[in-house]
Formats: structure tokens, sequence, C-alpha cells
């Protein structure tokens, strides 16, 4: 396996509108971004993942795009971003740009465009369909609720959007859209980006004949997910997009794949197949889903986090490569969602962040992640923005769910969860705005916040520091192979990583009761030094025998 810098990285993503406002309008932006950059250096990170920037109508907070090469107002100039860019590099980290291109905004020129007739050159850029008998071309829903077909009463036909309406999907089918595509990625990548997160991108590429998806009994839609996840030209895209836009570059590329199996993670990031450096996939995010999906409660079984995180562990072994992530904007904070974030908060946030860091992959932190930041509980549905919550609730209430049901879900599962302000320190607005904020503060940021953190060596934030540090001093860590360790154990989980005659043992009690590890006798060494621990360890204990207190964790280097 070849050695990388993108294998050896930390990436830390910043969610511009709620990280940093400079200048008090309650909107983070790119002067915020730049005033927290040594933060981001003192913290260890080598790679900063930046959310959608670019100019925007905002439906769906700046993943509807409507101009690919400027910057949206709210975030700053494109002189602000050239800084942000020079200001990065000049700490000797990189920045990586979100690429969302399954769709635009209904605004962007190309579907103003497209709308104003059947022949108009720019109608290929999108897909557009008649109507079937009265109806919709097909049953597909959006992923953001309803139908997944908007009627345009000028033309009379329907365009897709897998998203909202004002998201039109791109037609990569037409190879002029395509060009299009390359030519911006290049023109960013020409400024000195080091890289991209391509938004759903195994989504890109759509069966030409559309067929209908499977409604579940008495709903109306359908998911036609398995006909647009990885669709029948989705290798020749991204293959294609390689060769004429990325080849020339030393970056690197994530793609968010949704629905991505091991197998076909195997293909899109085997390094010979010229794709994407690595994927990001959902399936141990959809653990704690019911059987009617995400905001369909309940508990995750840790045997069942084991098995999923091992089976990917294992399959991108050899060739490719894993992305590894608990956290991002549209998944809500882990220490609420599998840690205990009041009385074990510290010590939770700092096992699930163990666990994580120490397998082979890159590991992502997402904003306030590494002070320990949690989910919000707002007490009206007027104080929430994302438009996934807000489509969900009107339909669960036309569904007659009650009104406290809907919002323990929100409160388990929202994605405004992890877009609350960054939270820097106890002052008003936890130092985030001298404004007002576009989303309330969590209102714990008096106890839970940066500048309390840094101070605190005892902290998450301090934690992250020293387990980022191990990254960049020990090789197994990053290249290390992985096996799993007491696989039936329904409280611990434990795994082993080797390489070059050493061996790393992990060792994470996930749940608050007092377990005890035991060795496997197929381990041997000859001497066992602690790395890091999120309890004091006596140094002279023997590791065959270990109480955990509980959430502990402890990684030992064996020799």
């Amino acid at each position: 396996m070849s050695k990388t810098w993108w294998k050896e990285s930390v990436v830390y993503q910043v969610y511009p509108r709620s990280f940093m406002d400079s200048n008090g309008d309650g909107i983070g932006d790119l002067r915020g971004i730049i005033s927290k950059l040594d933060y981001l250096k003192k913290l260890g990170i080598d790679v900063i993942w930046l959310s959608p920037v670019y100019k925007s109508p905002n439906d769906d907070n700046g993943y509807d795009i409507s101009d690919y090469q400027n910057i949206m107002d709210e975030f700053g100039t494109m002189a602000d971003w050239e800084d942000l860019l020079s200001e990065v590099h000049k700490r000797g980290m990189r920045l990586i740009m979100d690429l969302v291109v399954n769709h635009s905004s209904d605004e962007h020129p190309w579907f103003v465009e497209a709308k104003k007739s059947k022949d108009n050159p720019y109608r290929d850029y999108y897909i557009w369909r008649p109507g079937k008998d009265g109806k919709e071309p097909n049953n597909w829903y959006s992923n953001f609720g309803g139908s997944a077909w908007q009627y345009d009463e000028a033309t009379g036909e329907y365009y897709l959007h897998l998203f909202s309406k004002k998201q039109p999907d791109l037609n990569w089918a037409n190879p002029k859209l395509r060009k299009e595509v390359y030519d911006m990625m290049k023109w960013w990548l020409d400024k000195g980006i080091d890289g991209f997160r391509m938004d759903v991108i195994n989504f890109i590429s759509k069966p030409e004949e559309l067929p209908d998806g499977e409604p579940k009994p008495g709903k109306k839609y359908a998911s036609g997910s398995k006909y647009y996840r990885n669709g029948p030209h989705i290798h020749d895209y991204l293959q294609e997009m390689n060769r004429e836009a990325l080849s020339s570059y030393d970056v690197m590329t994530v793609g968010e794949m949704p629905g991505v199996t091991p197998e076909l993670a195997r293909l899109y990031t085997d390094e010979d197949r010229k794709e994407v450096n690595m994927v990001f996939q959902f399936e141990h995010m959809g653990l704690d889903n019911g059987p009617n999906g995400k905001w369909d409660l309940k508990p995750l079984n840790l045997l069942d986090l084991k098995q999923n995180l091992t089976k990917w562990q294992k399959a991108l072994e050899e060739k490719g490569w894993n992305s590894l992530y608990f956290n991002n904007h549209d998944q809500p904070r882990s220490v609420s969602r599998f840690g205990n974030d009041k009385e074990y908060r510290v010590e939770s946030a700092k096992m699930l962040a163990t666990l994580l860091h120490m397998m082979k992959g890159t590991p992502y932190v997402y904003q306030g992640e590494e002070i320990g930041m949690t989910n919000v509980r707002f007490e009206s549905i007027d104080d929430y923005r994302d438009i996934e919550i807000m489509n969900m609730y009107q339909e669960q209430k036309e569904d007659g769910i009650p009104e406290e049901q809907i919002m323990e879900s929100i409160y388990a599962k929202g994605r405004d969860n992890s877009r609350t302000p960054m939270q820097w320190n106890a002052s008003p607005n936890a130092g985030f705005t001298t404004g007002t904020p576009w989303i309330k503060v969590n209102p714990n940021y008096h106890e839970v916040n940066a500048e309390q953190a840094m101070a605190d060596p005892d902290s998450v934030y301090h934690y992250y520091r020293k387990l980022i540090q191990l990254r960049k001093e020990q090789d197994i860590i990053v290249y290390g192979d992985y096996e799993l360790l007491l696989e039936d154990h329904p409280e611990i989980f434990a795994y082993k990583r080797t390489l070059d005659g050493q061996t790393l043992l992990v060792v994470c009690n996930f749940f608050g009761k007092k377990p005890v590890f035991g060795l496997p006798d197929t381990i041997e060494y000859n001497s066992a030094q602690l790395l890091i621990s999120n309890y004091a360890v006596d140094e002279t204990e023997t590791i065959h025998t270990i109480k955990l207190k509980p959430y502990e964790t402890r990684v030992y280097l064996l020799k």
C-alpha cells in the first residue's frame, strides 16, 4: 500500500455558517474562519474541509449553488476566500472544497435558461420528462420528502430533484455538462486548493428509463435509490473526472456515497482505477435507525457497530481507503448519540474519539466535536432551521404523529444538532457573534466551550490534540492491519493493529458499567507502553485483566 499525505492527515470540517462570525450579522464567515486558523493549527489539523461557500439562495444551506465560481455574500468576497487559502497554506495546512455537482440551484443561469423552452441549448443540462397519465414521470420521492419531480408550467414538463425542488438534478449523460463541471473544478484547482469532498457523488448517473420504485404500503411515493445510487455510468464518469480534471494535481478526493457497499467502495477507492481516494459511507450511521428510517429511533447495539466497522476495515485493508467519522453537518453530535452527554460527557467523548482515530483510515473531526459539543433541545419547532427537519415535521403532523414524539426524533437525529454555533467561550452567544445568531446557540455553552477546554489539561480538546499527535508519531496507527478482539462482548469494543512486529491494543468500554477486559491468549508481547487513556492508569497495572471504569478507553503499544 502506497504512503500518501492524505492517508496520514487528520481533516477538520468547517461548517462556515456556524463557525465564527467576524462582522456581527449572526452568520459565520470567511474572515471568522481566518481568525481561528491558529486554533486549528494548535489542535494539529492537517486539512480543512470547507462546506460550501459558493453563491447560493440558501434553500439547503449552501448545497444549492447558483454560481460555482463566486462566493456567497454572507460569507464575504473572493478576496476574503483567497486570503483564507493563503493563511491556511502559510500555516502548513491544506484546504479542500465541497463539490456539489449532482444538482445545482434552480437560480443557476443554466437552469434559468433550461426553463425557457424545450429547445434551449441548456435544456439538456437537467433531467426533464413529460408526465405520465396526468401524474409525475415516475413515483420517486425526494430525499427531503414529497415527490422528486416538479412541474414546470411554461414548458409543460417535470424536472427531477432528488433533494429540494430548488435543487434540480444535473444531467450527467450530457458531455457538455460534464466538461463544464471539469472546467470549473480545474479553475479551483488552479487557484491552489488541495482537493474536493464530493457531495452525493454516487447519485450522478441515472438510468435513461427512470423506472418506478416500490412504494411501502399506503405510501404514494417510493425510493428510487436502487436506480440512482451507484448508477450505470458512475465509474465511467469518475474515471473521466479524474482524467480530465484531477490527474494533473496532487490533491485528495473523498466521495460522499450513501448506499455504497464495501465491495463498491473498493472499486471507487482502488488506486489503480483512478476514481476517488476515499468514500464517506453511511452504514454505521444507520445502525440506530428503526424499520421506518432515521426518525424511527432505536438504541445502538454495540455488536452491530463492531461487525459493521470491522467489515469496512477488512474490506479496504489491501486496496482502497476508509474515511473515519461519527460527526458531520448532517449527523447529530456523537457524544449525545453514542456516548453519555451528561455525567460522562468528557469520558465518553474521549472514548469515541479513540475508537475512531486508532482505526485504519483518515479521521475527520467536525467543528465542536473536539470540545465535546452536544445535541440541543429547542423547545419550539420555530427555533429550527433545517429544511429536512421542517419537511419531516409537517409530514408527521399530517400523519397524526403526536408532537412530543416528533420533537424527540428531532432532538435525537435532527441535522441542526450539529449546526448550532461553535462554542468559543462563555460570553454572550458563546463568542460566535456580537449580533443575533442565525440559529440559537446551545444553552450549555457556559460549561462547554473552547476557551474552557483549552485551559483544562484534562479536557476533550487536549485529548484530541494528543490523539492527532500520536497519529503523526506512530506509523502503526496509519498503516497497521486491523483485527477485532472480543467479538461477542456486549460492552467492550477492542481491537488490535499490527505492523512490523509491533501491536497496538485498543480497548474501549462503550457504556457506563464496569466490565472486565481479559487479554486474549493469542496476543504475545515483551513490553506494554500506555500511549493514551481517558482515566489515570497505574503504570504497574497488568494488561491481562483490566477492570474498566465507565466509558474507559486505553491504547497500548506492545513490543
